[in-house]
């Protein structure tokens, strides 16, 4: 394993935001959503891709707080800008699990 400096792991933005809409992604080459994430007044809303639709449907993302990837560039995929990315872990199966808080926690918020 390779490793970082602590000046590295502060260049990523890790935040909090709250799933505000939830799109099928026909488009995609693997099933997946196309997710808009609010990041509070400072960040706002931005989209990403997330193929997590073997565990989660539309109606159970609707309001759930995610950890993002804030700070990459934009990425096209397919024929949408991913503007963030959605952090998850990958299980035996291969479907991802998202990370999430615990608890609830304002939108925008910086991992610490």
């Amino acid at each position: 394993m390779d490793t970082i400096s602590w000046q590295d792991f502060e260049k990523v933005e890790l935040r909090i935001g709250t799933i505000v809409e939830v799109q099928d992604f026909p488009k995609a080459k693997r099933p997946a959503y196309i997710l808009h994430v609010d990041f509070g007044s400072s960040i706002g809303i931005k989209k990403s891709s997330a193929q997590i639709t073997t565990i989660y449907s539309k109606d159970n993302l609707l309001g759930k707080q995610v950890m993002a990837v804030v700070n990459f560039p934009a990425k096209q995929i397919g024929p949408i800008m991913s503007e963030c990315l959605v952090t998850g872990f990958h299980r035996e199966d291969g479907a991802v699990v998202l990370a999430v808080p615990d608890g609830a926690v304002p939108n925008g918020t910086r991992l610490a």
